[in-house]
């Protein structure tokens, strides 16, 4: 989860720098890939206009992240870097947590180059660069969740030092990941493990079987989640400010009031949870 990875048995085309960056090599992508990544943006968009935040939807428009096939990572850092300073760093593979976190608290974002094969386009175990560049490139054009992903590297790398990954870990997963947030119109995504996909983007909001509990810090970082299925719960901002600011305090304090608690299991609902109800099916 806290960084990208290749397909298993891909060997990186360039030699990775000591950063653990390469080359995208753009001009490498045969037709077949363009091709999947066509498909797969043009069932996304037909499916988001809808159920998308609408930041998320005017990101995707000013990157022009659009089906004519996997962007160029150098044009796309051309409109990121005029947004809000941020820039798209290629990687083979997993890179090391600290490697991870040192690029988010200078503004970079990596991801990875590869591309899902045609068996794997309604699921795939590991992040591509559909999920990456689709899913997590467009808000970063936002600039308080800009913000909010350098100001998370940057925590990352305080929490490695205090042993407290796993909690600053859920954090991620449930807002960068599997977000959700409250508008005048209903629920909406703004959670890139869901805009990526086809199916959660329907269950998250529609369906009846899930928990939505309004964005709660600690509540987060004591919740288990899944990593192999739909999620038993999503976490619901009321908007980005909210989000920014919950979690701009240090949370060293913080960590060690969740050490002496349990953890809460992904499906449990708590006596103080504000459950938000999900949105009638389209």
């Amino acid at each position: 989860m806290m960084a990208s990875r290749s397909p298993a048995g891909a060997e990186p085309v360039t030699e990775p720098r000591a950063d653990h960056t390469i080359e995208q090599e753009w001009e490498r992508y045969t037709p077949a890939e363009h091709a999947r990544w066509r498909a797969l943006f043009s069932r996304q968009a037909a499916l988001l206009k809808q159920r998308a935040t609408p930041e998320f939807l005017a990101g995707l428009d000013k990157l022009g992240v659009a089906a004519d096939g996997i962007p160029d990572f150098r044009r796309l850092n051309e409109v990121l870097t005029k947004a809000t300073d941020w820039r798209i760093v290629a990687v083979p593979g997993l890179v090391p947590d600290e490697v991870f976190f040192e690029h988010l608290a200078n503004r970079r974002f990596v991801a990875t180059c590869f591309i899902r094969s045609a068996e794997q386009m309604d699921y795939i175990a590991e992040p591509d660069v559909f999920h990456d560049i689709y899913g997590h490139v467009p808000m970063l054009v936002h600039p308080v969740f800009a913000d909010y992903m350098q100001a998370y590297g940057k925590g990352g790398l305080k929490a490695l030092g205090l042993g407290s990954l796993p909690q600053l870990a859920r954090l991620y997963w449930y807002t960068v990941e599997f977000g959700l947030i409250r508008t005048a119109a209903g629920l909406r995504i703004y959670g890139s493990g869901i805009v990526s996909s086809k199916t959660e983007s329907i269950y998250c909001l529609e369906d009846s079987q899930p928990n939505r509990i309004g964005f709660d810090l600690r509540r987060i970082m004591r919740t288990e989640y899944q990593i192999d299925r739909f999620q038993d719960c999503y976490f619901v901002i009321d908007n980005f400010e909210q989000l920014f600011e919950a979690t701009r305090p240090d949370f060293t304090p913080i960590y060690r009031e969740l050490a002496q608690l349990p953890d809460i299991a992904s499906n449990q609902v708590l006596a103080g949870d504000r459950l938000v109800a999900a949105n009638p099916p389209r």
